[in-house]
């Protein structure tokens, strides 16, 4: 979900904490805001912009930031809650995620389930089996689905479940594309059950090309996540106008990272398969036009 804007959404400190700017030119993530959201009218963009300015800025506090990171994502914590107190928050990027919580009428929980996201990234360096990686994209994917469907106004009990397997899904095959940085900073999402399954080790993920057993696995887990995307796909036809387009792009964007997964036969290790923009377009035609 890459929204238009190529700029600093600003460095604040918290209670002395420094938090790092948010650039959205050239982020790694930004293939999780759909390419439809530049076309967007003003109001719905700016909203989305300041979600996504909301989430890097945790993502780095959790993964790059100075000193305790669980102290720092405390203090975070501490400061975006003042918005829900009628309290003007210290933190550049909260001030203006204030503007859209007031404006859609949006909860504090999902935002708080983010940041616990990353407080359980200090704590939790695996997973022993997939329902306990799914459980933890309840917290790190799932919220901003929700959020979403919230800024839109268009949340149903069914379009939350719809929205919670694409959202699990685009967090899955991010940490497929991932693997080999994740496990340099020390973190194995593939679940121990599964390296189990496929007699793969750690140690496999350390070398520069992907063993066979290691792709097997991909692959399984790769298939894994498409079905959670197509379990969510009746949620883009459920939708209308812009809400349906900008839903289009979250799928389709995990189903262009399939596909890329797919294209270089899982060697993930190797290098970091990228969706192309091309496969991008082609499934957001395709489920807009269903």
């Amino acid at each position: 979900m890459a929204p238009p804007a190529e700029q600093h959404q600003g460095v604040g400190e918290v209670r002395g904490v420094i938090v790092p700017p948010v650039t959205i030119k050239d982020r790694q993530h930004a293939e999780n805001f759909p390419v439809a959201l530049r076309v967007l009218p003003r109001r719905h963009r700016e909203h989305l912009e300041a979600v996504y300015g909301f989430a890097r800025t945790v993502d780095d506090l959790g993964d790059e930031s100075l000193g305790d990171r669980l102290a720092n994502l405390d203090a975070f914590a501490t400061d975006l809650n003042l918005i829900w107190a009628g309290r003007r928050p210290s933190t550049p990027v909260l001030v203006r995620l204030a503007g859209t919580v007031r404006d859609c009428q949006l909860p504090a929980e999902p935002f708080l389930r983010l940041v616990e996201a990353n407080r359980q990234d200090q704590r939790v360096k695996s997973y022993r089996t997939f329902d306990d990686l799914r459980a933890y994209c309840t917290l790190s994917a799932d919220p901003v689905g929700r959020i979403v469907l919230d800024v839109f106004s268009v949340t149903t009990q069914a379009r939350v479940a719809w929205s919670d397997a694409i959202c699990t899904a685009l967090q899955l095959v991010e940490h497929w594309q991932d693997v080999a940085e994740d496990r340099r900073n020390g973190r194995v999402y593939l679940p121990a059950e599964d390296l189990a399954r496929f007699g793969v080790t750690p140690a496999d993920l350390d070398k520069s090309s992907t063993p066979d057993a290691v792709r097997k696995l991909l692959a399984f887990e790769t298939d894994r996540a498409e079905s959670l995307l197509r379990e969510g796909a009746p949620l883009v036809k459920s939708l209308r106008g812009w809400a349906r387009l900008s839903v289009g792009g979250f799928l389709a964007g995990g189903l262009a990272t399939v596909d890329a997964l797919r294209r270089c036969d899982y060697d993930v290790l190797a290098r970091t398969p990228k969706p192309s923009k091309r496969d991008v377009l082609r499934h957001l035609i395709a489920e807009v036009a269903r």
